[in-house]
């Protein structure tokens, strides 16, 4: 007989950040020695009859808006048999079409873990296994003017730093160019610096975060990466990382590749994108994009294409989705600084689960979980004593 689905409990939980702040211009962190933040994420649980549960921390989804999505997902999914993960993917994207489907990426992934589990496997081995260690890259905060990541010479420090320990790249998150001229100089200049300082032993990568407010800063530092030989450039200026002309008009116009990708929401546009030249490497995530079925779509559309795909941020799932992918190059330890602690390592594992900046071996690779699921454990206790809210749908 087909299990079942008999409840969805989904617990919304904080962790500390110490000597961090928001950096003030609509979300984001920053070094911000003697202030602290506490962070908001959920985790969910998909119980089911035949006593294996579904688990999964979702680290990067808005819990307002994601949580809201599930409440409306539930009334269909209690009841239904966990394994139908395809079929329940295309109900959901459809209920969802008026909507970012931001909630559908946890349900997914925890209907993976369910399934990894009740098939004593990792997931990566349901997938097809391709590796079992992922070269990482160290995922930079924003920058900030507190004596942390506070120049172009301190961001190359770090990248130095990051070498030593084993890292084999490096992506900047600069400071933008919204408040003055200046910026945009700034940001100029630490492409170049690190171009000179660690260009010959890293790849090297920038991310501006949608922060440049014209095509033509987003040209200008784009020639700045062409100069210092930079892996890749996304999501540079203002329209969000949206608009195929915009990109397809960039990529003509500078040498360094694309990444683009990560703001949009669903397996077709993501094709259109790729489709339209508008782009060179493709942007997946679990928790963005419908899970871990709709991160793999990408993958193989990117494959198809004959285009690599690259997994945003940390966790669990992007760490399976990574293993079991061919066309891929680095896994990202998001979000480090010299000073403070990785924004994305959320305390609520046992067993040594790390995404801290120290979570590579010396070779600059981390592990999969090899046990049943996602493979790691989550520590309920810690969810629990840090709780805001907890909802239960039967």
């Amino acid at each position: 007989m087909a299990p079942a689905i008999t409840s969805i409990t989904c617990t919304e939980f904080s962790y500390p950040l110490e000597d961090v702040a928001s950096h003030g211009r609509g979300g984001g962190a920053a070094y911000t020695p003697g202030e602290s933040i506490d962070r908001r994420v959920f985790a969910i649980q998909i119980d089911t009859d035949v006593g294996v549960a579904g688990e999964y921390i979702a680290s990067h989804s808005p819990p307002d808006h994601a949580l809201a999505q599930i409440r409306m997902m539930a009334d269909y999914l209690v009841g239904q048999n966990p394994l139908e993960r395809e079929r329940h993917w295309s109900e959901l994207q459809r209920a969802l079409r008026k909507y970012d489907r931001m909630g559908l990426g946890p349900v997914d992934i925890a209907l993976w873990d369910f399934a990894g589990k009740y098939y004593d496997a990792p997931i990566h081995e349901l997938l097809g296994t391709y590796r079992t260690r992922l070269p990482a890259y160290a995922s930079t905060y924003m920058g900030d003017q507190n004596g942390g990541l506070d120049s172009p010479a301190a961001y190359a420090d770090f990248a130095e730093e990051c070498l030593e320990m084993g890292y084999p790249a490096f992506k900047v998150h600069g400071w933008g160019g919204t408040d003055e001229r200046r910026d945009i100089d700034r940001e100029v200049a630490t492409v170049l610096e690190l171009g000179e300082r660690v260009g010959d032993e890293m790849d090297l990568m920038l991310d501006p975060a949608c922060e440049y407010e014209t095509f033509a800063d987003a040209l200008e530092v784009g020639k700045a990466c062409d100069e210092a030989d930079f892996l890749w450039y996304e999501d540079p200026y203002r329209e969000g990382g949206l608009s195929q002309h915009g990109h397809r008009t960039l990529r003509e116009r500078i040498d360094t590749p694309l990444l683009q990708g990560e703001h949009l929401r669903g397996l077709p546009l993501q094709t259109d994108f790729v489709a339209s030249e508008s782009t060179d490497f493709v942007r997946a995530d679990p928790e963005y994009d419908g899970g871990i079925t709709g991160a793999m779509k990408i993958a193989r559309v990117a494959e198809g294409f004959g285009l690599d795909v690259e997994y945003h941020a940390t966790c669990p799932a992007r760490r399976h989705c990574m293993a079991a992918t061919r066309n891929t190059n680095y896994y990202e330890v998001a979000l480090v600084h010299p000073n403070c602690p990785a924004t994305r390592h959320v305390p609520a594992y046992d067993g040594g689960y790390s995404e801290r900046l120290d979570c590579i071996d010396s070779d600059g690779t981390v592990p999969v979980p090899d046990d049943p699921g996602l493979g790691v454990d989550i520590d309920w206790s810690y969810v629990a004593d840090n709780a805001i809210e907890k909802t239960v749908y039967e």
